[in-house]
C-alpha cells in the first residue's frame, strides 16, 4: 500500500487511539484525507487519569515528538506504590511511573491532529458503512465496545468475557503521591481503590468490588450521587476530608461497570482494521490500556507505509502487535483475578498481602522487585526467614518447609518425569545415575517419575513398578544413596494408566498403542483416548476396582519398606484415579460415576487405604488436574470439592498439574502457567501445594515462594539438561548456605569466581555506556 495510493483514511472513535493513529497517518501520508469520527463531545470522557512508564514515553517520543513534549510538559510522576491493609501501610519504591489527566490527553491530541489538518468530527456516530464506500482505509477505534467489530464478527471472532467485578471511576482533590492500593472490609465482602495524582489538582480514585457485594449492598438501586456518598463512607480515612466526583454523566446506564476482557482472533477485515480497545483490552490495574492503544497506532502506521498490498500489511501489523498485547494481556489477567479474588488471600500476614499484589501480574517477580526497592525487598526476606525458623534472610527458595515429620531443605522439588527404560517395571542402572544425579543436585525434594502399582497398569513397557520385592530392592538402592550422599529427601509417586496404558515408548509414537503385544487396560467409561487409534478400554467392576486398591496398598507398603520419605497418588493427567474425577471420562451411572461426590468415591477409597497403611509422621500428597482445558470437564467447584475432599481424607499436599485428560484440550501455555491454579487451592482451601509448570528460572520459584502461590515448586526438563540447577541457582543468587558435595566444593568455588567475574565486567560495560554529565565532561 503506497502513499500514493491513500486518499482517504477515515478512524472511527476519537479516543487516544483514533487521535494518535490519525496523527501519524497524517504525517506518514500528507496527501491523503485522515478523518476522525466520534460520537461524544470533545470533552467528554470516562475516566479521570492515564498512567504510563517511561519506556512507553521514548516510543511516543520517536513517533510525533510535538505531542509527546506537550504530554510530557503536563505530567505528574511518582515512584512510589503504597498498600493499605488490615491497619498497616507498605510502601515500595522505584516504580518510575507518570500520569496525565485524560481529558488534558485528548486536548492535546486534539490540537495536534487538527493542526496536522485532519478532519476532527464530534457527536457524529458511525452506525453503518454508508458513506464509507470511498474510504481506502477503516481504523476502528471505537472502543471496547466496537459496533464495526459487530459488524464484521464472522471474520474477527471476538472473545467477550465479562469479569466478576464493578468499578466506579471517580476523581478527586485529594492529592496522592505515590499510586495507593486501599482495602475496606464492609459485611458483604471487600472494596478497593486504585489511587493516583495525575495533575497538581486532581487525583483518580478507582473503587472495585465483587458483583454479588455491590449488589448486596443496594449500590445496583443507588444514583451516581448516592455511589459516590457510600464510597465516601467507605473510604473516608483515606480521603482526609476530600469528596469524590464522577464526570460520567454523558454515559447511558450505571455508573458502575463491569470490566470486559476482549481478544479478537483476527485484526483486520478487507480495508476494516482494528486498533486499541476494539481489538483488545488490558485490566485497568495493570495500567495499559491506552498504551497498548497509542502503541497499536505506532505500529499500524509503519506497516502501512511500506511497500505491498493492503492484506500484508494489515496482516504484518496483526502479527506484531497480536504477541505483545498477548503478554501484556495474561499479565492484567494475573493482575485481575488477583483483585477478583482479593478475599482469597485476606488470610494472608499483611506483609506477605502487600507482597503478593506487587507480583500478582507475575510480570514483575522477585529478581526485578529487588531492583525497583532493595530495602523493601531485604526486609521482606527476613521476615519470611523468621516465619520459618531461620535467623538469616535469603532468598526464599532457600527456605526450609515442613510437612508431618518431614522437614526439606528448601523449596525446589525435581518433578516426576518418566525414563521409558525401565525391565518389567525394574529400576536399573540407569535409574540409579539419574535419581543419584538429581539428589546431588541441591533440590530439597526428589520426585520419582510415576510408578505403577501393576504390569497392566503401565503406560508402557518402560515404566517402572512398585509390584514386588525385586523392585522394592532396587528402589531401596536408589534411595539408600540419596540418603547417604545428600540432604535430599526423595518421594516415590504412585499411579494406575488406566485408558492411556500400553502404549509406546515416549520417544516414538506417544499415547499410541503398541505394535504388538498390548495388554487390557480399565478405566471407569469404555472410552478409548485417541478414538480409533487406542484400545477401548473395560469399564472396571466392583470386584476390579477393590484389586486396584489393594495394589495401591501393596505399592505403598512396599515403598516404605525401600525406605522413601514421602508418597504421591497420581490423580492426574487422565490415568485411571483423574478418569474417574473428570465428567469427560466418567460417564458411569452408578454410584461411582454422576456428580462430583459419585465421582469421588473410588480415588477417595485409594486414598483413605492408602493413608492407613502410610506412616502418620510421613506426608502423603495428590497430583491432580486442576481443570481439562476443555468443555464439559472440571469446573472450578469441581476443584475445590475435590481439593477439600482430599485433605480432609488425609491428604498433606496437592501437586497441582492440569489437563492431559483428553486429547482436544486447549490449554494456555505461558510462564508459570499451571501456577494460578496452584495459588486457588492454597489459598481458598488452605492446603499446602506444589506449583508446576513452565517453572525454569529461580526468579520464578523465589517469586512463587514469596507471594504465598505455593509452598513446593517443581522443576522438570532445566533438571534434565542440568541436575545441578538448584546448585548454580544458589551460586547465581550468592547465597553461601545452599548444601554442595565435598567432592564438588572446587567447582563450585570457580562457579561463584567465574560469575562474580561476569557481574563485574557487566557493570563495568553499563557504565561505560552510560552518558556522562556535565561535571563529568568537565
Amino acid at each position: 500500500m503506497g502513499g500514493a495510493a491513500v486518499k482517504r483514511i477515515v478512524c472511527l472513535g476519537g479516543g487516544p487511539a483514533g487521535l494518535y493513529g490519525a496523527i501519524l497517518l497524517r504525517k506518514a501520508l500528507p496527501a491523503a484525507s485522515i478523518e476522525v469520527h466520534e460520537r461524544n463531545r470533545p470533552d467528554d470522557t470516562f475516566g479521570w487519569g492515564v498512567v504510563f512508564s517511561d519506556q512507553t514515553m521514548e516510543n511516543f517520543r520517536i513517533a510525533d515528538a510535538r505531542s509527546h513534549a506537550a504530554i510530557t510538559g503536563n505530567f505528574h510522576h511518582w515512584d512510589d506504590i503504597d498498600i493499605h491493609f488490615a491497619g498497616r501501610r507498605f510502601v515500595s519504591g522505584g516504580h518510575g511511573f507518570c500520569g496525565i489527566g485524560r481529558k488534558r490527553l485528548l486536548s492535546i491530541l486534539q490540537e495536534r491532529a487538527a493542526q496536522l489538518g485532519v478532519r476532527l468530527h464530534f457527536e457524529r456516530e458511525v452506525d453503518s458503512p454508508v458513506g464509507l464506500e470511498d474510504a481506502d482505509l477503516i481504523v476502528a477505534a471505537d472502543g471496547a465496545n466496537s459496533k464495526t467489530r459487530q459488524r464484521h464478527e464472522a471474520v474477527f471472532e471476538p472473545e467477550l468475557d465479562r469479569r466478576k467485578c464493578r468499578y466506579i471511576w471517580l476523581g478527586t482533590t485529594r492529592p496522592f503521591a505515590a499510586f495507593t492500593f486501599a482495602f475496606e472490609r464492609t459485611e458483604h465482602g471487600w472494596f478497593q481503590i486504585h489511587a493516583y495524582q495525575f495533575s497538581r489538582e486532581l487525583s483518580t480514585v478507582i473503587v472495585e468490588t465483587r458483583e454479588e457485594t455491590w449488589q448486596a449492598h443496594g449500590l445496583d438501586r443507588l444514583d451516581p450521587a448516592g455511589s459516590i456518598a457510600f464510597c465516601e463512607r467507605l473510604f473516608a480515612r483515606h480521603l482526609d476530608g476530600h469528596a469524590l466526583q464522577s464526570n460520567a454523566s454523558h454515559l447511558r446506564g450505571s455508573a458502575w461497570l463491569n470490566f470486559n476482557r476482549v481478544h479478537c482472533r483476527r485484526w483486520h477485515d478487507g480495508k476494516v482494521v482494528l486498533i486499541g480497545d476494539a481489538a483488545h483490552t488490558a485490566h485497568f490495574s495493570i495500567g495499559s490500556g491506552t498504551k497498548l492503544a497509542m502503541e497499536d497506532a505506532i505500529a499500524l502506521t509503519r506497516h502501512l507505509t511500506g511497500g505491498g498490498g493492503l492484506e500484508d500489511r494489515l496482516a504484518a501489523y496483526h502479527a506484531e502487535r497480536s504477541l505483545e498485547v498477548l503478554k501484556l494481556q495474561s499479565a492484567a489477567r494475573n493482575r485481575m483475578e488477583w483483585f477478583e479474588n482479593v478475599e482469597r488471600y485476606t488470610h494472608l500476614p499483611p506483609e506477605q498481602f502487600a507482597y503478593s499484589l506487587l507480583t500478582g501480574s507475575q510480570r514483575i517477580g522477585h529478581e526485578n522487585l529487588k531492583l525497583r526497592d532493595e530495602k523493601f525487598v531485604h526486609g521482606y526476606e527476613g521476615w519470611l526467614a523468621g516465619r520459618s525458623g531461620v535467623a538469616d534472610a535469603r532468598p526464599p527458595m532457600f527456605l526450609p518447609f515442613k510437612l508431618r515429620g518431614l522437614t526439606l531443605a528448601n523449596r525446589v522439588v525435581v518433578s516426576p518425569m518418566a525414563q521409558y527404560c525401565a525391565t518389567d517395571g525394574l529400576p536399573d542402572d540407569w535409574h540409579l545415575v539419574h535419581y543419584g544425579h538429581l539428589g546431588l543436585g541441591g533440590a530439597g525434594l526428589v520426585y520419582t517419575e510415576m510408578t505403577c502399582v501393576s504390569p497392566e497398569g503401565r503406560i508402557s513397557p518402560g515404566c517402572t513398578g512398585m509390584w514386588n520385592d525385586a523392585q522394592r530392592e532396587a528402589w531401596r538402592r536408589i534411595v539408600d544413596f540419596v540418603h547417604s550422599r545428600s540432604p535430599a529427601k526423595i518421594c516415590l509417586q504412585l499411579g494406575h494408566s488406566g485408558r492411556k496404558g500400553s502404549t509406546q515408548l515416549g520417544w516414538e509414537e506417544m499415547d499410541h498403542p503398541l505394535a504388538a503385544g498390548n495388554w487390557p487396560l480399565l478405566a471407569p467409561s469404555p472410552l478409548p483416548y485417541l478414538a480409533g487409534i487406542s484400545q477401548t478400554p473395560i469399564e472396571m467392576t466392583r470386584e476390579q476396582m477393590s484389586a486396584v486398591c489393594a495394589q495401591f496398598v501393596r505399592a505403598a507398603r512396599l515403598g516404605l519398606q525401600a525406605g522413601f520419605d514421602m508418597l504421591e497418588l497420581h490423580m492426574a493427567h487422565g490415568y485411571l484415579l483423574a478418569s474417574f474425577l473428570s465428567p469427560l471420562t466418567n460417564l458411569r451411572g452408578d454410584e461411582f460415576g454422576g456428580d462430583i461426590q459419585g465421582r469421588l468415591r473410588f480415588p477417595l477409597e485409594v486414598l483413605r487405604a492408602v493413608r492407613a497403611q502410610w506412616p502418620q509422621d510421613k506426608p502423603l500428597s495428590v497430583r491432580i488436574s486442576a481443570t481439562d482445558w476443555a468443555e464439559g470437564g472440571l469446573c472450578e467447584e469441581d476443584l475445590l470439592v475435590i481439593v477439600r475432599a482430599l485433605r480432609d481424607a488425609g491428604a498433606d499436599l496437592i501437586d497441582v498439574s492440569t489437563g492431559q485428560t483428553v486429547p482436544w484440550q486447549k490449554p494456555v501455555y505461558g510462564r508459570m502457567w499451571q501456577t494460578p491454579f496452584s495459588d486457588k487451592v492454597r489459598n481458598q482451601i488452605g492446603i499446602a501445594t506444589l506449583a508446576v509448570g513452565n517453572i525454569f528460572e529461580p526468579d520464578h520459584v523465589n517469586s512463587i515462594i514469596a507471594s504465598g502461590r505455593a509452598d513446593l515448586c517443581a522443576i522438570a526438563r532445566p533438571h534434565l539438561a542440568n541436575p545441578a540447577w538448584t546448585l548454580e541457582a544458589a551460586a547465581r543468587l550468592g547465597y553461601a548456605g545452599q548444601w554442595w558435595p565435598k567432592q564438588y566444593l572446587s567447582g563450585r568455588q570457580q562457579l561463584e569466581r567465574n560469575l562474580q567475574r561476569a557481574a563485574q565486567m557487566q557493570a563495568a560495560a553499563a557504565a561505560a555506556a552510560r552518558p556522562m554529565t556535565g561535571e563529568e565532561h568537565d
